[in-house]
């Protein structure tokens, strides 16, 4: 079915994909980097140009607006999000996107980088796709379809739902969120200013997926403290941060408990920074895992490493944190299953059978749902994010689109 979002999605995929909204670990703030506002600002600006209620940006740059009910009775408010930011993993700056038309199914040259292929061979998804309209950058940069093309479609169904009153829905609540990537997506205040019973995020991947079930989450920062000395009078005085945090690393399983060697419901500890001199050093870990207590085994380990490598080097000082971030959301969600189940009927009632199954990841709602605000992920159609193959299908969005508008009409029923 032609259901007319596909210009209005591919415009403003292409419109978002170009405003750099990477975010920063390391920034204090909130949002962590000032450049997000440039994309936060235009939706405020899109938001009121197209007739929503209530459009606020948050002192802690979130975007809140309403788009009020067509029934009298009574229906939970329904929220849906999407983040603006993208992750700093790979070049987010001078974003220039690329629309390949009716793809034919063959592979597809990115024009800049060096020999970047996007080829159907190895990616079996793409080859699905014949037909449809393909959206990637332009070699050298990512995308920024995680999560543009949440913004985008969360957008257009936005556009659709104003212009044609005659749909029945209940309130519904839109926002947009800075640093998700980092972490930071849900501000404290998020829940109680959303004011919705339930939400959807707009961060999931491939047609038909709905998850409501998510990674738990912790970090791990590790300190060492060396003992700086002139490497010329070093003898018995230098204790080199760098050399124990190698120690530490190589301490660490290689083979059992990284990303690059698990899968399915395998967690992992993942060494993603690492920086110092001989002097001091520090690295930051993901500690993932779907279960609470395995989670805690993972951090346990980390812990015990670097209180062994301490021991052997009582002169240096080693410190390990481990902070919470997200918990999966299988454990709020499977108590009330409504918000599923009625994505997947809006799924099927969009043409596509829809599919759950674990995400090695977490979203914004997997806070939001620790929270308070049980809030399943959709799809979004986008791929091979936080890299240069990134891409998503025009169609696929549509699609989504098409899934959250009928969403909202069916909680006015429920």
């Amino acid at each position: 079915m032609d259901t007319g979002f596909a210009k209005d999605l591919e415009t403003r995929m292409v419109r978002y994909a170009q405003i750099d909204t990477e975010s920063d670990e390391k920034s204090p703030t909130t949002p962590s980097t000032e450049k997000q506002y440039d994309l936060l600002r235009l939706l405020v600006d899109e938001l009121n140009e197209l007739g929503a209620s209530d459009v606020t940006l948050t002192e802690y740059g979130a975007v809140l607006a309403t788009i009020p009910a067509t029934v009298a009775h009574e229906v939970p408010t329904v929220a849906f999000l999407a983040h603006v930011d993208t992750t700093a993993a790979y070049a987010g700056t001078g974003v220039k996107p690329i629309v390949h038309r009716n793809y034919d199914g063959s592979d597809i040259r990115l024009p800049n980088g060096d020999n970047v292929v996007l080829s159907p061979s190895q990616f079996p998804y793409l080859a699905e796709k014949v037909g449809d309209d393909i959206i990637t950058a332009s070699g050298d940069t990512l995308l920024g379809a995680d999560d543009k093309a949440g913004v985008a479609i969360v957008m257009v169904m936005v556009r659709h739902l104003l212009s044609t009153p005659g749909l029945r829905h209940g309130p519904i609540r839109i926002c947009f969120t800075p640093d998700e990537e980092i972490g930071r997506g849900v501000h404290p205040r998020l829940p109680e200013d959303l004011q919705a019973q339930f939400a959807y995020t707009l961060d999931g991947a491939e047609l038909g997926e709905i998850v409501y079930e998510t990674f738990s989450a912790d970090k791990g920062t590790v300190t060492v403290q060396g003992v700086s000395a002139h490497p010329g009078q070093a003898k018995d005085v230098m204790v080199n941060a760098l050399h124990l945090a190698a120690k530490i690393v190589d301490t660490l399983p290689h083979v059992t408990r990284t990303p690059e060697v698990t899968d399915g419901r395998q967690g992992f500890l993942h060494l993603y920074a690492m920086s110092g001199t001989a002097a001091a050093a520090e690295m930051h870990f993901a500690i993932r895992d779907f279960e609470l207590d395995l989670l805690q085994q993972h951090g346990a380990l980390l812990q015990s490493v670097c209180a062994a490598v301490q021991a052997g080097e009582p002169r240096a000082r080693i410190t390990c944190e481990i902070t919470p971030q997200y918990r999966n959301m299988r454990y709020w969600l499977e108590t009330d299953m409504r918000p599923v189940e009625l994505a997947r009927e809006a799924c099927r009632q969009a043409g596509v059978e829809p599919f759950s199954r674990p995400t090695r990841g977490g979203t914004d709602g997997s806070r939001l749902t620790e929270l308070g605000v049980p809030t399943p992920n959709l799809f979004t159609g986008m791929q091979n994010f936080h890299g240069p193959l990134e891409w998503v299908s025009v169609q696929d969005m549509e699609k989504a689109t098409d899934m959250c508008v009928r969403i909202a009409q069916l909680w006015a029923d429920a």
